[in-house]
């Protein structure tokens, strides 16, 4: 009884709430585009073509909310298919640019669908189209009416590369009601330290369902082996000439932009031949990120204006503006020094272990509470730089831009973290691939890796 009252309490709640943003996010659906592709996906409405993909197959559903899990998930993918001969693939995002990412990097035989709205038919719907043998979620995604109707249909769900930032572990606990059930049903849960583990334990996860594997992004953060994009090519075509000083700003949020143009003047007057790259995080926000160029009388290009018949004058730009998703890690190849954003204007920080598998000299801010132990880890080992505000920041990248030595060092510290820290791959498909040969599916045997 009290279980039924908490469901109904959640789905009125929800009707309620979903009712009055639903404006909100169509307006970011549409700024983002594409946004009719796949929308009757959202409310668990499939073609003809999925349909037959999965006609008479044992299904495995993977969920990646946005690019960032995407990037975890294509990996776990190329690592689990060989492992699950038998399983179709299906895998599920929420947002357009995730979608994008799927499409780009994974092949044709891998379904690819939105997620549905956690709204009670349109997730029955799906999972009755779907019918997973197992769902794997991709770091902290708790849906109740999906977990809910996968826990009634004895679907077992996988949480893999778990973390909890501070914030939606208050929030979880805040609605221990709620969530402490569906913890509790979680088959097993990949986390990737001790602490993420000990929260899950006071959320309510069994503690002989959690396995500290390590975070699946360092496993991740390296470069697709085919170049999808030449950058020294396209920083020559914007008139940037080879050997030339490049900070890139990676997924900047807003007012960490301003702050990166007025110190890239100020420090252009000492290295002239500086150049600035700007990455913001939503790409949407391309043109307010122009604005602030703009604003200070920076020359500015957008990633996506360049075509092949662009041409640039040497010295005629001051900064590019990549309005492009998929492509960050590119520019951070060829990054001189790297800002890792959402530290310093916003709270919560991007992730730093991509800059630091390239090996390059990275600096973040104070707010990098959402990776609290992969920044501990770097900051022991010297691999990165933490400043405490925007002032600190400037004469942090003087010094640095001036230091070639110091930044090679940097790379190195944190390219060897990096390399400590692999593995999480592998005991996350272990973990998956353990319970499953458990019950009637086949399971090949774990190949030895060569040497």
């Amino acid at each position: 009884m009290v279980k039924s009252g908490v469901r109904t309490l959640y789905n009125i709640l929800f009707a309620v709430c979903f009712a009055l943003s639903s404006p909100y996010y169509f307006v970011r659906m549409r700024r983002r585009g594409n946004w009719q592709t796949g929308f009757a996906e959202r409310f668990g409405k499939y073609d003809t073509k999925l349909k037959q993909a999965i006609t008479n197959r044992d299904t495995l559903w993977m969920h990646a909310v946005s690019v960032g899990e995407v990037n975890l998930c294509t990996q776990l993918i190329r690592a689990l298919e060989p492992r699950l001969p038998n399983l179709k693939i299906v895998v599920s995002t929420t947002t357009t640019t995730g979608m994008g990412e799927l499409r780009r990097k994974l092949p044709n035989h891998i379904s690819k669908i939105y997620y549905p709205i956690d709204h009670r038919l349109y997730v029955t719907r799906a999972l009755t189209t779907i019918r997973p043998q197992a769902i794997v979620l991709v770091e902290a995604e708790i849906w109740p009416n999906f977990l809910w109707r996968a826990r009634d249909l004895g679907v077992p769900v996988f949480l893999v590369n778990a973390r909890l930032s501070d914030r939606s572990y208050r929030g979880y606990q805040r609605f221990g009601f709620l969530f402490r059930p569906l913890f509790a049903a979680l088959t097993s849960i990949g986390a990737q330290n001790e602490a993420d583990a000990a929260k899950l334990r006071n959320l309510g996860c069994r503690p002989e369902a959690i396995h500290i594997v390590g975070s699946l992004k360092f496993d991740a953060a390296k470069l697709d082996e085919r170049r999808l994009l030449d950058v020294p090519a396209l920083l020559r075509q914007l008139g940037v000439r080879a050997g030339a000083r490049v900070i890139v700003g990676g997924s900047t949020h807003a007012g960490e932009e301003a702050i990166l143009a007025e110190q890239f003047l100020r420090l252009r007057a000492q290295f002239p031949d500086l150049f600035l790259v700007l990455v913001p995080r939503h790409f949407e926000r391309s043109r307010e990120v122009g604005h602030e160029l703009e604003a200070r009388a920076l020359k500015f290009a957008y990633r996506s204006e360049i075509t092949a018949h662009s041409e640039f004058e040497p010295g005629g730009l001051d900064c590019l503006v990549v309005n492009t998703t998929g492509e960050l890690k590119y520019f951070y190849e060829q990054a001189t020094i790297i800002f890792v954003g959402k530290s310093l204007a916003a709270e919560g920080g991007q992730n730093p272990i991509e800059p630091g598998a390239l090996g390059k000299a990275m600096v973040f801010g104070p707010n990098m509470q959402n990776f609290a132990e992969v920044v501990r880890g770097f900051l022991e080992q010297n691999g990165a730089v933490q400043v405490r505000d925007a002032a600190e920041l400037e004469k942090v990248l003087g010094g640095l831009l001036a230091d070639e030595p110091r930044r090679e060092q940097l790379g190195r510290n944190a390219l060897k973290v990096v390399h400590e820290n692999l593995g999480a791959l592998d005991r996350t498909v272990d973990m998956i691939v353990e319970h499953l040969a458990t019950g009637d599916l086949y399971v090949a045997p774990k190949r030895r890796r060569a040497g």
